[in-house]
């Protein structure tokens, strides 16, 4: 009887590399109780590297339904996927995989609509072009946010490899004068080390400026609380976080 069960229950879950603090098994665990969805779980799916994503497929095909991608395989886990939406195509990063018949996976990625509409109404009429600091899988997902808000970006990095790249200490006075959207892409600044934060100067930030962190723990970032001291908007991910999970969840039901 157990078995049968257990067999009947749908599984969800989180692939990524040292996950244990991750949001999205706490965020879905909850959600399944509050909602009495009493034949789902979510687990995470931590492995050390992305050949052994088949595997998990394998492991678990009698009831996997639907996964979630973190750091660092949004990228990477593209080419062990049988299809792709595409928008995930267009970006070039997976945060989403729905397990369709047969075990075939499908690829979206939900991080543009969460970040989308998590910035959109902070967003004034000078706020026109922006800086994505960091070139991830999660950064990819930012920049095709900005291409259909209409606004310029720079990538800024600290090894640039082409001319839609800058690097730190290409960050001038002028630059931020311009460009007045400043997104946190990169891991620096996380828990623990949250005293860290990306080297930029931020003497020359203004109330003009709107500063995002895709980071949500600790809830307000040494980047976040810079940009707040010079009167800038600031809003940390948790929110985007909120809305790219839902919005997987609408996929896996549909």
């Amino acid at each position: 009887m157990d078995k049968k069960e257990k067999k009947s229950n749908k599984l969800f879950g989180l692939l990524g590399r040292n996950i244990s603090y991750s949001f999205s098994r706490g965020y879905f665990s909850d959600k399944f109780k509050k909602e009495n969805l009493n034949t789902c779980e979510y687990t995470n799916f931590d492995i050390p590297e992305i050949q052994d994503f088949p595997s998990i497929i394998e492991e678990n095909k009698k009831n996997i339904s639907g996964i979630n991608v973190t750091i660092p395989y949004k990228e990477t886990v593209i080419p062990f996927l049988d299809e792709m939406d595409n928008e995930a195509q267009e970006i070039g990063a997976v945060n989403t995989i729905k397990i369709l018949e047969n075990n075939k996976t499908k690829g979206f990625n939900t991080d543009v609509y969460g970040f989308e509409n998590a910035l959109k109404p902070l967003l004034k009429n000078h706020h026109t072009k922006a800086l994505i600091l960091g070139t991830g899988g999660a950064s990819k997902a930012v920049a095709y946010a900005f291409k259909k808000l209409n606004i310029k970006y720079l990538f800024v990095s600290r090894n640039p490899k082409n001319n839609s790249q800058i690097s730190y200490n290409q960050i001038t006075e002028k630059l931020l004068s311009e460009y007045n959207i400043l997104v946190n892409c990169s891991p620096v600044g996380t828990f623990p080390d949250v005293e860290k934060s990306p080297e930029i100067p931020y003497q020359f930030l203004s109330e003009k400026h709107l500063l995002f962190d895709l980071i949500y723990n600790p809830e307000k970032t040494a980047f976040l609380s810079e940009g707040e001291k010079k009167g800038a908007i600031i809003k940390n991910g948790y929110e985007m976080l909120e809305l790219q999970a839902e919005e997987s969840w609408r996929i896996w039901s549909s």
